[in-house]
């Protein structure tokens, strides 16, 4: 996976630039000296070098009157010439990290309870769409929603702009993915043209504009010499900060090959732009060492390196340079102070819709009509209607028609839904025969089904738990606030007798339940159901005594189950903040058909709070009988394994009710770019329950605790861990995704 991400680093970091074909006049050239354009070449992080090359061109009072730049030197280019100054540039740049960039999904907090439910099963990686008998796969590893945010900001201008007409007249590069060739942008919204020119192919989706599907400038023009000439230039300030081929030793995997090839086809445009230049133009090359494209949390420093290479060239940026007065005054003209807009938004407006329904969209927003845009605001609004899962991209503008302003969302639907597959696997072992299981998974999803967005999801899964589950959700309301939801499931699943550490008593539970339920939406915040439920279960005897099956005989099922489930965590596999809680009441009725009348209750939660890097976590659950009558056997609490009383055995634990507690501590060791890292840490477990089935069973308050160390994988969480009971039961563990 190392290789991978280094690749996919790579990728997402050679960046691209996207444009279309100069149709204006280049601009004058300034009255009595020549007119400069400064070339920014492309290099993912490593463009954070130009920032640097500017602050020196300011210090020596160098004109910049024209820019031209592929992938991140677009980014700095266009944002220089909208007006951004050097400190404005500094300040964004040190809130920019590969996290921040490359992590799409909108803060866990703020999603659907639908979504937020799919993270508790074994399911992992992108949906893939489901058209007639073939599959098909999203365009890119992300979309570039989460990099458009940051986009705006670099932008000092907004809306609709002519280029020629920014504080400096600006072009950007792009490929055009269907002829192959260079697209120059001359107008646009800058945040667009400068995502469309960072859409490395395979990493980032094109971009798609003027018909066009746009990818990196980087495979056409990486250094934009021709583009900079077209524009009137007489003298060229051209900053290469290209990564360089790979040696002979670096080539030593299928992602060295991969990634030189695509060094390649860049070098080989860069060294035909270098031969374009002329002896009165002026190359700088940052020499950036070890830092590579994907380096994004280093932009700082990368940005520092910038500064010594524009000093060697120093005796030529002299001869260039302005009297202050003369200088100020043209830097005060290209430096734009905004004014706030606080023009009220008359109309929101959803564009290229064809399944989703607007009124669904709109009650998501925090945005409304007649109040002006907050862009931070307008940026989550965006992140969550991309969360929903329904796009594949989605971006805005702002329109005046007639003294109306229209705020219009252009919400793309992925082209690979709206069917879906998604697999899954867990995987769990305390490396003994007796507590090693397995589960493979898979998931179908049809969505939008109808106006109010109804959606049906079956699922299967087979290993430890075999089940067949499926459940149509039909939201009452465009808002989604009431739903009602029919589901059918059949389930099989082991259930282990222990007496101390020794398995004697095998079961398997068949179990064929129908249910009915209603319930309401509480936005992002959680979810009340109640079901009405029937069916049949059957405990089968496999090995040992028949305690939970004494005869062998179908149970009848008839209940009314109540759920509410709030989750406001950040994330579940390793939470930092936030906090959870649910609570169950099973009531089981021979009213309703079923053989035994009891109520069972659980509720559980958890709470995470981190300091810096350091995460404490705060875990409880508690359930039994509720009333007089005793539960029946078959509905005792199975307790025990890693963070579950850690040093016993999966299952191990076996009462009518429990009570536990857990208190962990973990540190997060290494930051991910698209994973959330890794982290160490210890936990500490408390537990009670109640009367044991058998002899020689735990009793009393029980005390375990782990040692671990963990980390996000493309197919969820994965473990190494340690746990040891006070009364000496221990045992190590492996886990990978979410085993149950």
């Amino acid at each position: 996976m190392a290789g991978a991400g280094l690749l996919l680093a790579t990728l997402l970091v050679a960046s691209v630039q996207a444009a279309t074909p100069p149709d204006s006049p280049a601009t004058a050239a300034p009255a009595k000296r020549p007119k400069i354009c400064l070339v920014l070449s492309g290099g993912g992080a490593r463009g954070a070098a130009h920032i640097g090359v500017l602050k020196v061109l300011e210090q020596y009072r160098v004109p910049i009157d024209c820019i031209a730049g592929t992938s991140m030197g677009a980014l700095v280019g266009a944002a220089y010439a909208s007006g951004m100054s050097i400190p404005e540039m500094d300040a964004i740049t040190r809130e920019i990290t590969s996290e921040l960039l490359f992590k799409e999904r909108p803060p866990r907090e703020e999603l659907s309870m639908q979504r937020k439910a799919e993270d508790y099963s074994l399911l992992f990686g992108p949906e893939m769409g489901v058209v007639g008998t073939s599959l098909k796969f999203p365009k890119g590893v992300v979309t570039g929603v989460q990099l458009e945010t940051m986009l705006r900001k670099l932008s000092k201008v907004k809306g609709y702009q002519k280029f020629d007409n920014l504080a400096i007249p600006f072009r950007a590069v792009a490929t055009d993915l269907v002829t192959g060739k260079a697209v120059i942008f001359t107008e646009g919204e800058l945040a667009n043209v400068m995502r469309a020119s960072m859409s490395v192919p395979g990493a980032i989706a094109p971009a798609e504009m003027n018909g066009m599907i746009l990818v990196d400038g980087m495979l056409t023009e990486n250094l934009p010499v021709k583009t900079a000439r077209d524009m009137g230039a007489d003298i060229i300030i051209a900053v290469n900060v290209g990564t360089p081929l790979l040696t002979r030793g670096q080539l030593d995997s299928i992602f060295g090959v991969a990634g030189q090839m695509v060094s390649i086809l860049t070098e080989q445009n860069v060294q035909a732009s270098l031969a374009l230049l002329k002896p009165t133009d002026i190359l700088i090359s940052p020499e950036l060492g070890t830092y590579t494209t994907a380096d994004f949390d280093a932009l700082a420093k990368i940005a520092l390196v910038g500064e010594p290479a524009t000093e060697k060239v120093a005796t030529q940026l002299a001869k260039l340079s302005l009297p202050p007065s003369e200088y100020a005054a043209l830097r005060q003209r290209q430096t734009v102070a905004l004014a706030p807009d606080l023009k009220p938004v008359d109309e929101i407006r959803f564009d290229n819709l064809k399944r989703v329904n607007p009124e669904t969209l709109q009650a998501t927003m925090e945005t409304t009509v007649g109040n002006p845009i907050d862009q931070d605001v307008l940026d989550r609004d965006l992140r969550r209607i991309y969360g929903l899962g329904d796009f594949e991209h989605i971006k805005y503008s702002l329109i005046d028609q007639s003294g109306r302003r229209v705020l219009a969302v252009d919400a793309i639907e992925k082209t690979w839904g709206p069917d879906y597959l998604r697999f899954g696997l867990g995987l769990s072992s305390d490396f003994s025969s007796q507590s090693s299981f397995f589960n493979l998974a898979a998931s179908y999803r049809k969505t939008w089904i109808n106006a109010l967005g109804a959606s049906w999801r079956t699922g299967v899964q087979f290993g430890y738990n075999n089940a067949v589950v499926s459940e149509f959700y039909q939201p009452l309301n465009p808002e989604g606030t009431y739903f009602v939801a029919p589901s059918v499931s059949f389930q099989s699943f082991p259930v282990y007798l222990y007496q101390g550490r020794n398995n004697i008593s095998s079961y398997t539970l068949n179990s064929g339940l129908v249910g009915l339920a209603v319930g309401t939406q509480f936005k992002e915040y959680g979810e009340l159901r109640v079901a009405l439920v029937g069916g049949n279960l059957k405990p089968k005897l496999d090995t040992g005594t028949p305690l939970l099956a004494p005869d062998n005989t179908r149970i009848d099922q008839g209940a009314v189950s109540t759920t509410l489930f709030l989750d406001r965590l950040d994330n579940v596999n390793f939470p930092r903040s936030g906090w959870r809680l649910g609570a169950n009441v099973f009531s089981s009725s021979t009213a309703l058909g079923a053989d035994v009348d009891f109520n069972k209750g659980t509720i559980e939660g958890m709470a995470a709070y981190s300091i810096g890097e350091h995460t404490f976590n705060l875990s409880m659950k508690a359930g039994g009988k509720l009333g007089s009558n005793a539960l029946p056997a078959y509905s005792w609490f199975q307790w025990g394994g890693f963070l579950q009383q850690s040093g016993y055995k999966t299952g191990q634990l076996f009462g009518d009710n429990l009570a536990f507690g857990r208190l962990m501590y973990y540190k997060r060791m290494m930051k991910g770019t698209l994973l959330d890292g890794a982290y160490g840490g210890v936990s500490l477990e408390l537990g009670r329950y109640g009367v044991p089935l058998l002899p020689e069973a735990p009793t009393g308050l029980l005390t375990s605790g782990s040692l671990f160390i963990g980390t996000d994988t493309p197919i969820g969480p994965a473990y190494l861990a340690y746990g040891r009971a006070a009364d000496g039961n221990q045992s190590f563990y492996f886990l990978l995704g979410r085993a149950f």
